[in-house]
């Protein structure tokens, strides 16, 4: 068992070390885990963000994760990764962070357009802006530095209309081209947010999509948290997804 969806306190909205994390893998058995808080970004405002580590904790993040990775090598994989959105401007800055820090993996979080002025898009969004999501989506996955699309059900439109089952329709053909997996989210899928949904996985089924599931865990209990697990696995068998934990690493 596997998850590389997983957060710190350096993003202002989780808890917990990241040895308490690691111990609550080891205890239910994970054989790997991988940490991905949310990436910082290199503005070139003066823009704070609310939900992302700072630059300045990059270093930190970094050398705690791989001092822990040697202590505890015998019991469990460490891997050290980050969920990033795609900004286009800001890419050959992340593209220098992962090479500088030799990071493991990047997950793609596309939760914004962009940080300083932009949407959110797990807030009800347009036409227009669904195809920005989906369009954003697929230009970082065509980057082919990102293993997986987190959520990738995040964005909040009527899943019911046409014009979602077309959009989406669009982002798994493309996640499927690229052998990309796409996400079935544990976090939304306790607290019943509109991430992940019926007709999404519906579509992932028939496109034949490989569907990873994440943790996305804010505390560590999350990983202790194996009823919501068998629960996801289960419900994903049924639909006869095609489940994966095996993702493609940075070289």
């Amino acid at each position: 068992m596997k998850n590389y969806h997983t957060h710190t306190k350096r993003c202002y909205h989780a808890m917990d070390t990241e040895e308490e994390y690691i111990l609550a893998a080891i205890q239910s058995g994970y054989t790997e885990l991988g940490f991905s808080d949310h990436s910082p970004w290199h503005y070139d405002s003066s823009f704070h963000s609310s939900m992302r580590m700072e630059e300045d904790k990059l270093e930190g993040y970094v050398n705690i994760l791989k001092q822990l990775r040697e202590k505890y090598k015998d019991k469990i994989s460490i891997k050290i990764g980050l969920e990033c959105e795609y900004f286009e401007k800001y890419m050959p800055w992340l593209e220098k962070i992962v090479k500088e820090y030799k990071l493991d993996y990047l997950i793609l979080g596309n939760h914004f357009d962009e940080d300083e002025t932009g949407i959110y898009f797990g807030r009800s969004l347009t036409q227009q802006q669904l195809t920005k999501y989906v369009d954003s989506c697929i230009k970082g996955l065509r980057t082919g530095l990102y293993s997986y699309l987190a959520h990738p059900d995040l964005a909040n439109y009527d899943i019911y209309d046409s014009f979602y089952t077309q959009e989406m329709t669009r982002l798994c053909l493309e996640a499927k081209k690229l052998d990309i997996p796409l996400e079935f989210n544990l976090l939304g899928f306790s607290t019943h947010r509109q991430y992940p949904n019926d007709v999404f996985f519906k579509i992932v089924q028939k496109i034949g999509n490989k569907v990873i599931i994440g943790t996305d865990a804010h505390e560590s209990s999350a990983l202790l948290d194996l009823k919501t697990y068998n629960e996801a696995l289960n419900y994903l068998k049924k639909l006869g997804i095609d489940i994966t934990e095996d993702i493609k690493f940075l070289k």
